[in-house]
């Protein structure tokens, strides 16, 4: 195996690790429910704990990352990462609890700007190879709920550190595995091009909009299934299964399709197939629910490699930034709408807090129709 080809399965794999533990925010969310008794709105805080903080931060790592590159980022955002979800399970205070949470997102935002960036030069603008990248952390996402039900449903949330040990494991080996890519990477030539802010703005729209139908289906879709179908928490975790796992698929069908009909226009079909999907979920009875789940995924994850390509090709000479917000502050940003539905579930239930998602979809497809391919392919 070639440096690149190396280096790539590192980073993929790496990408796997920590969004493991943004794929374990949703499905801790429950026992956090069944154990302390936690409000819809409480829940939803816990899932912004995970998105404020890495929102705001994970912008500003892209900044340095364009200035000067920082691998070592990538091992400990990585650690930082299942640390706080290590954590988050030892204390009743619900403040300590959102504070490791927290700490978990703070992880994830020095995760991706620098890791994206290195991602993005090994693969030489391939975007198959940052397809492959992309699903690296849907991966990550669907094996969340896999890693954290069972070993929670055995020993409930004392036995929240254990969690952590994938983290700690991942970024000792990434560190050993990452320490000659500085030179490589800052070996690259930069690109000149022209940043169209413009087209990146709207880009974010997107985003944002598809972020809080996942934010929001994350946080809530476990404890909806479990309500509709039983089955209890194993029920609702399945129903997670099938959303990160059918969405890491359709990341890579996202890539071929890019390649044959372009990203724009896979964008657009995407986000206007999500409006019924996303309805389906939460009016759909019984355990065809699934199959609406596995629609869903398939809407919102086959455009997601290709919100980054988008994005750095729009901002040509800032690809720090650009993974920053395509990776980071436009998809934290979008957690901020659990809230909301949470607010919603509260005041009537918690289909209708669910069918309120459906108008998200709408926006990104409006958002998407005025994206043009960008100069630079």
């Amino acid at each position: 195996m070639n440096n690149s080809r190396w280096r790539m399965s590192v980073l993929v794999a790496g990408h796997a690790v920590d969004d493991l533990y943004q794929g374990a925010v949703p499905a801790v969310v429950p026992f956090f429910v069944l154990e302390r008794g936690y409000s819809y709105l409480a829940a939803a805080g816990i899932t912004v704990a995970a998105t404020l903080l890495s929102s705001v931060v994970q912008p500003l790592f892209g900044v340095l990352t364009d200035r000067r590159p920082m691998p070592w980022l990538v091992p400990v955002g990585m650690t930082f990462a299942g640390v706080g979800i290590g954590l988050s399970g030892l204390s009743d205070s619900y403040v300590l609890t959102w504070l490791a949470i927290a700490l978990s997102g703070l992880g994830v935002a020095a995760y991706h700007p620098e890791a994206a960036r290195l991602a993005r030069r090994v693969a030489q603008d391939s975007h198959v190879g940052m397809s492959w990248f992309a699903v690296g952390g849907n991966v990550g996402f669907a094996l969340g709920p896999v890693l954290v039900t069972p070993v929670l449903a055995f020993g409930g949330l004392a036995w929240s550190p254990l969690l952590a040990v994938p983290a700690l494991v991942g970024g000792v080996l990434t560190f050993a595995a990452l320490r000659g890519v500085h030179g490589a990477s800052a070996s690259v030539p930069v690109v000149v091009g022209r940043d169209d802010w413009g087209q990146f703005s709207r880009l974010t729209v997107v985003i944002v909009a598809r972020s809080m139908v996942t934010f929001g289906l994350g946080t809530f879709l476990a404890i909806w299934v479990s309500e509709r179908v039983g089955g209890g928490p194993a029920a609702g975790a399945a129903a997670l299964v099938v959303l990160f796992g059918a969405g890491a698929a359709s990341t890579l069908l996202g890539g071929v399709l890019a390649g044959r009909f372009g990203r724009v226009r896979v964008l657009q079909v995407s986000y206007a197939a999500a409006v019924p999907a996303v309805a389906g979920v939460a009016l759909v009875p019984g355990p065809a629910v699934y199959l609406m789940v596995a629609l869903t995924a398939v809407a919102l994850y086959v455009p997601f490699s290709l919100h980054v390509t988008l994005g750095q090709d729009y901002l040509p000479n800032r690809l720090g930034t650009a993974s920053g917000v395509t990776l980071g502050l436009a998809v934290s940003v979008g957690g901020l709408g659990s809230p909301v539905v949470g607010a919603v579930a509260s005041a009537w239930n918690l289909q209708w807090g669910l069918l309120s998602l459906v108008v998200l979809p709408i926006v990104a497809w409006v958002a998407a129709r005025g994206l043009r391919s960008p100069v630079r392919v």
